[in-house]
């Protein structure tokens, strides 16, 4: 039987492990799909509170190790929020999908102005970061989607809702 804290440990190191292998040019930036498929994955089999803190833990991790940038932290936090929210309150993973991609892909993008001035001496709107918030959420939050439908069937699945 898996523990929860093990759940989120091994969530975490896919997450930094997927942002160092799997990313694509989108823009002026790259896209990091992994952390939006762990966000909808977590969201589902945890709920809000555990992905908002396997986000946060992925995103501290990226900082200290220099494989990410502090907006991992709003970014991904607020997907995952709203991912976890929506799941909890409809039972549909399509919904934990939408959070994440709204969350992370378009209510993120606005946090991350000020968030941006602040903290990283930049003065760019939310335009900036949309269309690369968007593009990787959607994708990631996809396949989030569809791993949490394959995986919501199984023996692991259902031992983590018992929690």
């Amino acid at each position: 039987m898996t523990s929860r804290k093990t759940t989120i440990a091994m969530f975490v190191a896919i997450a930094v492990a997927g942002s160092v292998f799997v990313s694509f040019p989108a823009g002026i930036a790259r896209a990091y799909p992994v952390q939006h498929t762990v966000n909808v994955l977590a969201a589902v089999m945890l709920g809000p509170g555990p992905a908002v803190l396997i986000a946060f833990l992925t995103g501290l991790v990226r900082v200290i190790t220099g494989t990410g940038s502090l907006l991992a932290f709003p970014g991904s936090m607020i997907g995952a929020f709203l991912a976890g929210v929506l799941y909890k309150h409809y039972g549909k993973v399509w919904l934990a999908a939408v959070g994440e991609a709204i969350g992370t892909g378009i209510l993120a993008s606005f946090v991350a102005v000020p968030y941006a001035k602040i903290l990283m001496g930049t003065s760019v709107t939310a335009l900036f970061f949309m269309p690369v918030f968007l593009v990787s959420s959607v994708s990631g939050a996809l396949l989030g989607c569809i791993i949490s439908v394959r995986l919501k069937e199984t023996k692991f699945a259902h031992q983590l809702q018992k929690h």
